[in-house]
């Protein structure tokens, strides 16, 4: 299934309204949809390197206001529905600690979602359902989606077709080694 839905989502990039169902992809990817709008960027990027920087543009503004309706989703159907279950289980005060622990790290945890094969809408639906701050949840998934978008744009537009490769299985990598690199560098700050 999963693999259909992926061949769905490259034809799109060959329609002329590839851009609108960038937009579409990308929204939902931010809360529900299981496929990145990576899959749909790299091939419109190649084939008009000129609109790269836009492409991108597009694929972030969609993904930040997607993150809003995963928030949303967090927020409203933990009340109604997560909420009784819990106080069924006797778990409300089990999750008021988790949602403490959260949001005392939240900006993190959305960036690193952002930029990680890590998905955006578990962090994005988990943000609603906590109560993370919404503006430091916006700047973060702005820097956050940004960096990623932008970065693939930037190697597409510089290096085109023979990056790509190294852009679908490795570039998830590289970020999580960076994330990886830069959090051992501040605990090694903190404790050294």
């Amino acid at each position: 299934m999963i693999r259909s839905i992926y061949d769905w989502t490259i034809s799109l990039a060959e329609s002329r309204h590839a851009i609108w169902a960038l937009a579409f992809v990308a929204f939902i990817e931010s809360s529900v949809f299981p496929i990145p709008p990576d899959v749909l960027m790299i091939p419109m990027i190649l084939a008009r390197p000129s609109r790269a920087w836009a492409i991108a543009g597009v694929a972030l503004v969609a993904s930040v206001l997607g993150g809003l309706l995963g928030y949303l989703i967090g927020a409203a159907l933990f009340e109604s529905i997560g909420q009784p279950v819990l106080a069924f289980y006797g778990k409300t005060e089990a999750m008021t600690l988790f949602a403490e622990r959260f949001n005392t790290y939240g900006a993190w945890a959305v960036l690193i979602a952002g930029v990680t094969p890590f998905p955006f809408k578990v962090i994005t639906i988990t943000s609603g359902v906590t109560g993370l701050s919404l503006p430091v949840f916006l700047l973060s998934s702005i820097v956050a989606r940004g960096l990623r978008f932008f970065v693939i744009a930037a190697l597409l537009w510089k290096f085109g077709a023979p990056i790509r490769d190294v852009i679908e299985r490795r570039l998830g990598l590289m970020f999580t080694l960076f994330v990886v690199i830069l959090f051992g560098g501040f605990y090694l700050v903190k404790y050294l």
